[in-house]
């Protein structure tokens, strides 16, 4: 089948520009869309084409279906890329492209509506014998009934809404004197989040490690893993730095691992890129769910493999066979990727806005930025605030450690303040260096990670004190913040599917 002559990317921020970079080298002409607030952005400007789809409020941008779809007409686009967040997940999504003669790039509706539901995927990987963490998944969601199950399970367990995710309708459960109130607060919760009430009731693990293994399939049943990324570290479940491969590890477990996940992807048919996550506890694995997506933390990946995964998914939604084998793959090296966040760890992780006077990432072999945003453009208050990815590359773990720690000490950036120095601080943690680290590290250190005076480059400062209106600037330069408390009132803890992992159960 002849590849695709355009594309239309339906999202914004590095994503849209990861993609759009992808099919510039493929020789496919993009087709941008945007909002009101983003007139500006990198993507709108990197794009062949772009269209504005109008107001900033998500429901009447990039999460109208309708459209988008009609831009997609209007422009002549053959396929859509969905990047991650947004409408990525959403199977009323893909199924309008297909009704509209537009090749969704993802799996079929089908395949997203099964993984969508943690119920509905936990009982079809339980049938099919993958391992899934003890607990009840059935349809009876009476609170009696639930307390009923929750006895049975034992004590402490999670109580999980089976929509949606990013934190919201959870709640760990020490004794049966806390079980129901928890489930009528998940379930308010989760109705008011989601739309949807039904819960899941999961064996609590005290230290687990979250785990995901990256998997390819086309449509002509070849399916593929890529080996695994390190998620632990993790706030409001929410993931901030990870790493391939994982510390924790061995051959023969990895092996067994990537089995699995190739297991779990075979069971639904899985064509295009995605994830089957796992939870790791002392030596055992659990299915967790499956990503229908490109997952943000895919150029680590790609950077121990060699596979680019943007330009794969293009080729398996174009009808193209995959190329390499299992037995052919091979992972190399160490990558570490920093998610960069337009927030302020100070103040509760606060949200940043406004202009980004100053903006120079660092610059070097096997250092590589994701971003979707450059010097003089106004960070909105619309949308994520994640404003880049940082990731690099080196041959082992210690000295990915050390590339990364320079990286993130060589990033200046003035004008809106970023979790650059909170990310530094993790780095260079005595835990996190050892790779003892689970889903609980950062509340477990939050505390020890304090506000650093400042640690812009030597040439940053220079410049600083140079410029008399960079130096009134100089109270948001961003590269030194740490971190205070963590506010309940902070609107970040609001996940939602305008939010990048605000559709997940652990982050995106």
């Amino acid at each position: 089948m002849a590849m695709f002559n355009k594309i239309l990317i339906a999202n914004r921020g590095e994503i849209a520009v990861r993609v759009i970079r992808a099919c510039q080298e493929m020789g496919i002409s993009t087709v941008a869309v945007y909002s009101e607030a983003d007139v500006e952005a990198m993507h709108v400007k990197e794009a062949d084409e772009a269209f504005l789809l109008g107001d900033p409020k998500p429901s009447e941008s990039y999460l109208n279906i309708a459209k988008i779809i009609g831009v997609a007409k209007e422009s002549g686009a053959q396929a859509i890329h969905p990047g991650y967040g947004f409408l990525s997940e959403n199977a009323d999504f893909a199924q309008a492209c297909i009704d509209a003669g537009i090749e969704f790039i993802g799996p079929s509706p089908k395949v997203i509506s099964q993984m969508g539901s943690k119920i509905e995927s936990k009982k079809l990987m339980a049938d099919a014998g993958v391992p899934v963490i003890p607990g009840y998944f059935g349809d009876d969601q009476d609170v009696d009934s639930l307390v009923s199950h929750g006895e049975k399970i034992g004590y402490p367990l999670m109580v999980k809404a089976s929509a949606g995710g990013g934190g919201k309708g959870m709640r760990i459960v020490n004794a049966q004197s806390e079980l129901k109130d928890a489930i009528e607060t998940a379930r308010r919760e989760a109705e008011a989040s989601f739309g949807d009430g039904k819960l899941l009731l999961e064996r609590y693990l005290s230290e687990p490690r979250h785990i995901e293994f990256q998997i390819l399939g086309d449509k002509h049943g070849n399916i593929i893993h890529l080996f695994e990324r390190e998620c632990s570290i993790q706030r409001r479940h929410q993931k901030i730095i990870e790493e391939a491969p994982s510390p924790v590890l061995t051959p023969d477990l990895r092996a067994k691992m990537g089995a699995t996940a190739v297991k779990a992807a075979t069971i639904v048919d899985y064509s295009s890129a995605g994830t089957v996550e796992f939870m790791y506890s002392k030596g055992e694995f659990f299915f967790l769910e499956m990503n229908t997506r490109l997952q943000v933390e895919h150029p680590i990946t790609e950077f121990t493999t060699g596979i680019d995964l943007v330009q794969w998914q293009l080729r398996i939604a174009a009808g193209s066979k995959l190329e390499i084998s299992q037995d052919e793959l091979t992972q190399r090296g160490h990558s570490i990727e920093c998610r960069i966040y337009a927030e302020d760890p100070k103040v509760g992780f606060l949200p940043s806005t406004g202009e980004m006077t100053q903006y120079k990432p660092p610059e070097g072999i096997n250092i590589r930025l994701d971003s979707g945003i450059e010097e003089g453009q106004v960070v909105s208050p619309h949308y994520d605030p994640m404003l880049a990815k940082l990731i690099v590359y080196a041959q082992t773990r210690d000295d990915a450690i050390q590339k990364m720690h320079w990286a993130l000490s060589n990033f200046v950036t003035l004008g809106v303040t970023t979790n650059i120095g909170f990310l530094r601080q993790i780095i260079q943690d005595e835990d996190f260096k050892t790779g003892d680290i689970t889903t609980h590290f950062i509340e477990k250190h939050l505390s020890k990670f304090q506000p650093e005076e400042s640690s812009l480059p030597h040439e940053a400062l220079v410049a600083v004190a140079l410029d008399d209106e960079l130096f009134s600037k100089m109270p948001q330069a961003t590269v030194s913040e740490g971190s205070a408390g963590d506010d309940p009132h902070s609107p970040w803890k609001q996940a939602g599917k305008w939010r990048i992992g605000g559709g997940e159960q652990n982050g995106a």
